[in-house]
């Protein structure tokens, strides 16, 4: 078995101190502290509710495992899906609160409680407004951004996905080393991160001088930030969402501690008695409430046999603080998981490659390859079982499905294209517009496989060879008429929105599997992030084995059961609904009034 992903550069050594860039110690927890809100983890949900208690004026601290803060949001885009946001108008989007409730119900039904998606339509501007007055965070929607189920009433393709703008990490000084790095495979020219502007230039999509000015100016500014603060500091989509959030509590002085965890949690009349293990000095304190944001069950052995039996934790592209631990610590305390959902993780397809420190990448397909013309995916029969441009959940869930029904097939699947598919849009971790010689070391280590026929790729696949020729054949058939009857590529504006308009058949996702040399990277089902977790009201209080809150114990993120229900039917709806329900856990605590900056921002017109 591959050792789970790793960090990419873990260098903040145990017992480190990492001043303010004011030269202010930061800011500590002493023992017998007495606080309003322990928040045990440090991933987005975790330091989204530690900002609003902070804005709330409640005295929080925030305790992470990890030498980082970020979780797996840190690794992601960042995306935050909360419709009806003041965001949605600068987009001209005709968005109403029934068409958002609409999809919402079409999408999830019975895997949720309604109560829960009610409450995150209707706190969710709120939430973002408060954010936005708050803190160091602000957001940005653009003029085409889908929901994936377009073809459900009430989808809208633009207003409801927001993304976190740019921050400038200088801002923090060397506490910018606690934040989680981007993820290499996500960087470019050796680490820079890029933002979804940036990958239009990186692939070709912009004219070439217009890209070459673009790319030439961010280099500069990578190589200056380099030059000074050792490291990149322009921070951008998951990355960006969580330093700015480190930012925020840095400046209200919230103790973010690191190496830490919480031990034993013990009721007591006004709340809890908490211990609390910071790198091997044990501190007690106590805390009216608990926030438990800890990443989910993911990477907990005992939660992951039983709930993803088949799934190879090296299939996992999540960070590596979601052990579950926390978990343990809410089942003592009378918390349940939640039952209903679809499924009990958010799914990928993903290809996985050794980096050169030995570490092992896990690379979610997510849109750059798959949707596109000239690609097509097939089992271990050599045959096709998927739409290739659906959504990468219901893509990987599908992938979990095809395994369980003829084991053996699916784990792992390959991802094949062509001469002009390799060229135009690259396959995983190989970029487009890549000369023969640049793609020898993704040969050499077996990451990318490469042949001059289908025969021979049959062979080096170990796939039937008749039977991948016969189904390349009677895909091109139709294919070359811009078509799929079987697996229907291009169902919705989604998935077209994914594809190329380009394309030669003049369908933006499908065209022929025929000119050689052939290329071919195997896929996995991956787990991106737990759907299952524990079962909540609607304020997102952990709820006891008798359905009554369990007083003064909240989750929220992956620990929390999804308001998705195991779906997926838009982009960010992790990191949305971790950050409303953060927000509607603060607000129970205060009493269940607006947090300050409610109204700094009104919501869409209709909400």
């Amino acid at each position: 078995m591959r050792p789970a992903v790793s960090d990419t550069a873990a260098d903040v050594p145990a017992g480190t101190t990492i001043p303010y860039p004011s030269g202010e110690p930061a800011a500590a927890l002493h023992d017998g502290d007495a606080l309003d809100v322990v928040v045990i983890g440090g991933g987005g949900a975790g330091l989204s509710a530690a900002v609003y208690a902070a804005i709330a004026g409640l005295r929080v601290a925030v305790i992470e495992r990890t030498d980082r803060v970020g979780g797996t949001t840190a690794w992601t885009a960042g995306t935050t899906w909360v419709p009806g946001t003041h965001h949605a108008a600068e987009v001209d989007a005709a968005d109403t609160r029934a068409d958002a409730a609409a999809f919402l119900d079409a999408a999830v039904g019975p895997h949720a409680p309604a109560a829960l998606r009610e409450t995150f339509l209707d706190l969710g501007p709120e939430a973002v407004a408060v954010m936005e007055a708050g803190s160091s965070v602000q957001y940005v929607a653009r003029k085409v951004h889908p929901d994936y189920l377009t073809q459900l009433p009430g989808s809208r393709l633009a207003g409801r996905a927001l993304e976190p703008t740019t921050f400038d990490g200088a801002r923090l000084g060397e506490r910018l080393a606690l934040v989680r790095d981007p993820l290499p495979e996500f960087t470019a020219f050796g680490g820079m991160s890029i933002e979804r502007d940036d990958i239009g230039h990186l692939a070709g999509a912009r004219p070439t001088e217009e890209s070459r000015r673009h790319l030439l100016a961010l280099r500069r500014a990578y190589r200056d930030a380099v030059a000074e603060h050792g490291r990149d500091t322009r921070r951008t989509m998951g990355n960006a969402l969580i330093a700015g959030l480190l930012h925020t509590l840095d400046e209200r002085r919230v103790p973010v501690l690191t190496r830490s965890e919480v031990t034993s949690v013990t009721r007591r009349q006004t709340g809890w008695d908490v211990l609390v293990d910071e790198d091997g000095t044990t501190r007690r304190v106590t805390a009216r409430n608990l926030v438990i944001g800890s990443g989910g069950f993911n990477r907990h052995p005992g939660r992951r046999a039983a709930l993803l039996p088949g799934l190879d934790v090296s299939w996992c592209p999540g960070a590596p603080g979601h052990t579950g631990q926390a978990h343990d610590l809410v089942d003592r305390l009378g918390g349940h998981y939640g039952t209903a959902g679809f499924a009990h993780t958010f799914y990928a397809p993903v290809s996985t490659r050794r980096r050169e420190d030995g570490s092992w990448a896990v690379f979610p397909h997510f849109v750059m390859d798959r949707a596109k013309p000239h690609m097509v995916v097939v089992d271990q029969h050599g045959r096709r079982y998927v739409n290739e441009a659906t959504s990468y959940h219901l893509f990987g869930k599908q992938m979990v499905m095809h395994e369980h029904e003829d084991p053996g097939s699916a784990a792992p699947s390959f991802l094949i294209t062509d001469a002009t598919g390799m060229w135009t849009y690259g396959l995983g971790m190989v970029r487009p517009f890549q000369r023969e010689r640049a793609l020898r070391r993704y040969l050499d280590d077996g990451y990318l496989v490469r042949a001059d026929s289908l025969t021979e790729l049959a062979e080096r696949l170990d796939v039937p060879a008749d039977n991948l020729e016969r189904t390349i054949a009677h895909t091109n058939t139709s294919a070359a008429r811009g078509e799929d009857p079987e697996f229907h590529r291009g169902l919705n504006d989604y998935q077209r929105f994914n594809g190329d308009p380009a394309s030669e058949t003049g369908h933006p996702n499908i065209a022929p599997v025929d000119g050689a040399p052939y290329f071919a990277v195997r896929i996995y089902p991956g787990d991106i992030g737990a759907s299952t977790g524990f079962e909540t009201d609607a304020t997102a209080a952990v709820l006891g084995a008798d359905g009554a809150p369990i007083g003064g114990v909240y989750a929220v993120g992956n620990d929390m059961q999804s308001v998705m229900g195991g779906t997926y039917p838009a982009p960010g709806i992790t990191i949305g609904p971790g950050l409303v329900f953060a927000y509607a856990a603060v607000r129970a605590i205060v009493g269940g009034d607006p947090l300050p900056g409610a109204q700094t921002r009104r919501p869409l017109a209709g909400w």
